[in-house]
């Protein structure tokens, strides 16, 4: 990644942390409740993110714990993006197809699960982070290359 990029990369994480830290302050200041009410899935996290907990592609058949976009690794959200805009991609074994040879994903037809890179700070390869993005609109984040997963709700924002 380019100097100019991560500067970038910066840039927008210490926006979106100055945005869902004005949003939780001004959630407490009128008294309205920082945390959304739960679903069965998961209690919501307190990121500061919007949380939305509702039919979150993935969630009800993985039985995984789900994350807001906005509470993992700024590079994840980067990544998000890019594979809902069809690319551009960093490394060129992104869009690959994921076996899910580990079957901690739900069953699927071979090709219907496709896994990108999400870089890690100061690795000198690939790292251990990727985002598997489901034919019928799930997103599944690993921070430990496939040892675990969880349901990514691309629709939680660091702005309330």
């Amino acid at each position: 990644m380019t100097k100019r990029a991560q500067r970038m990369v910066a840039i927008g994480l210490a926006v979106l942390l100055m945005l869902g830290g004005l949003a939780f302050a001004v959630n407490s200041i009128v008294g309205a409740s920082a945390d959304p009410a739960p679903n069965t899935a998961q209690a919501p996290v307190a990121t500061g993110c919007v949380i939305v907990t509702a039919d979150v592609p993935g969630a009800e058949e993985s039985g995984l714990r789900t994350q807001p976009l906005c509470a993992l690794p700024p590079e994840a959200a980067v990544v998000g993006q890019a594979i809902q805009a069809g690319g551009p991609f960093r490394y060129q074994q992104d869009g690959a197809t994921f076996r899910n040879a580990e079957q901690l994903l739900p069953s699927k037809k071979l090709g219907y699960y496709r896994e990108y890179t999400v870089p890690t700070p100061g690795s000198d390869d690939r790292g251990a982070r990727r985002l598997v993005a489901g034919s019928g609109g799930e997103f599944y984040y690993t921070a430990d290359h496939y040892e675990s997963f969880v349901v990514v709700d691309v629709r939680a924002t660091g702005n309330g």
